[in-house]
């Protein structure tokens, strides 16, 4: 990757208001290198040593864990509107991949034959459904609170924000994977 954007930053995101944030939101999915999907399974199933500077975990584990990742953050924004100073549980991300729930069937996974492009479909689908639902929030919705076990207690837009920042951090990383392995010749 000869100039790779900058890695994003939580505090600028933390820092938009609402309606630019959903905007950013809803298309941070647009942010994955295209390239990502042309990529074989071999490619897309590869890991990285930590020396490559690109994260360890293979294009497929980190799409995965995006899906799963977009999966929670909705769910959370969700009950923290619905429900009074809900409590939301941590999730063990390094178990998912620990698992094998994104390896290659090879692996005794189901990664190849979950196609990569299955999680890219449904993170840019979720987030369009939840932007949707966030651009109807009234300013104290907004500020709507839920207790995060590590983080203390987040409002809606704080997760807003981070689910926002999470996504473009991965695909920064993800950017970097593909621009390796597709010149790796």
């Amino acid at each position: 990757m000869p100039n790779p954007p900058p890695k994003p930053d939580l505090e600028s995101v933390l820092a938009l208001e609402c309606p630019p944030l959903v905007d950013r939101y809803a298309g941070a999915s647009a942010r994955f290198d295209r390239r990502v999907l042309d990529l074989s399974d071999e490619q897309q199933d590869l890991c990285f040593r930590p020396e490559a500077g690109v994260g360890r975990w293979s294009c497929r584990m980190l799409v995965g864990h995006v899906a799963d990742a977009d999966l929670v953050f909705t769910h959370r924004m969700r009950r923290a509107v619905a429900e009074e100073g809900p409590v939301v549980a941590e999730w063990d991300e390094n178990a998912f991949i620990d698992s094998g729930l994104y390896a290659s069937a090879e692996a005794g996974g189901g990664g190849a034959d979950r196609p990569l492009a299955g999680s890219v479909a449904l993170i840019h689908t979720l987030r369009l459904w939840t932007a949707d639902w966030l651009r109807t929030l009234a300013p104290a919705q907004w500020d709507r609170r839920l207790m995060h076990p590590s983080h203390g207690p987040q409002t809606v837009k704080a997760v807003c924000a981070r689910a926002t920042w999470h996504l473009e951090h991965h695909a920064w990383f993800l950017a970097a994977k593909v621009e390796r392995l597709l010149n790796a010749d």
